[in-house]
């Protein structure tokens, strides 16, 4: 499936969206500028068999993650605990997320480092928690690749992210709880990103239909440079399971780490 380009340049907040949906123009609602930046999930009426708090990502077809610049990692160069600010196309917030690791692992282990990243609501609520074991990034070693674990709520395991190995693409399958593979996604060669977003198409496990994308955003010439911030969007059908939206939030975090060491490594 081949995504508009110049659809993609006329907009960076609402980029990419897959064809034969609406205008997004017409399929959302003027909000006023006075409007809340924080959605309440509280009035929405609970649908049954969602894990609870993932009842608004039902209605999404394109999920912003923006990772919060901090200013100790500028003035010291330090790595800190990631933040990440989960919102809507409207640019309101949906989730929050704070990664919890070691500050060794942080800064001497930092492309390999083990950590668990929270997953809130605006209320507080916990509902995703991903879990990422110590794990190689090198795609020449076939083996101890990248996995992550997605729990919605917390507790309850809800699908994996597992990288399978390539010695040229960044290549990543979506299973479920049961380890069973339902869909595939499939990164550039170069991800560098360097004046230009990086898209990973998610296709059907034979890779012949392309069912939506994960963009890594450029930030611009000065955030590359001075901060490691990212931010990525994700592009997917809106009536697409809940469980595995939230697989593919937990995959926006691993692909934070990788392409940031990637990034790392062509600098230096």
């Amino acid at each position: 499936m081949a995504y508009q380009d110049g659809q993609n340049q006329k907009s960076r907040g609402l980029p990419g969206f897959l064809p034969g949906y609406p205008d997004p123009d017409q399929s959302h609602p003027t909000v006023p500028s006075n409007s809340r930046k924080q959605v309440s999930l509280q009035s929405l009426p609970p649908p049954g068999n969602l894990p609870p708090g993932l009842e608004y990502l039902s209605q999404l077809d394109l999920i912003i993650i923006h990772q919060q610049v901090e200013l100790l990692e500028m003035i010291l160069g330090t790595e800190t605990s990631n933040k990440y600010e989960i919102k809507n196309c409207l640019g309101q917030r949906v989730y929050f997320a704070v990664e919890e690791s070691i500050c060794f692992n942080r800064n001497f282990c930092s492309p390999l480092r083990s950590c668990t990243l929270r997953v809130t609501d605006n209320t507080g609520r916990e509902v995703i928690t991903v879990h990422r074991p110590l794990r190689c990034t090198s795609c020449w070693c076939p083996c101890y690749l990248q996995e992550l674990e997605i729990q919605a709520p917390p507790g309850t395991i809800v699908g994996y992210v597992v990288q399978k190995w390539d010695p040229f693409l960044p290549k990543f399958t979506i299973q479920n709880e049961n380890k069973e593979d339902i869909l595939k996604i499939v990164g550039p060669y170069a991800t560098c990103g360097c004046f230009g977003d990086v898209d990973f198409e998610v296709k059907t496990i034979n890779e012949k239909i392309t069912i939506g994308k994960i963009s890594k955003y450029w930030s611009g010439f000065v955030n590359d440079v001075f901060t490691n911030a990212d931010n990525f969007g994700i592009h997917v059908p809106a009536d697409l399971d809940v469980k595995i939206k939230a697989a593919m939030i937990g995959a926006c975090f691993l692909f934070e780490l990788t392409v940031q060491w990637r990034r790392q490594n062509i600098s230096n």
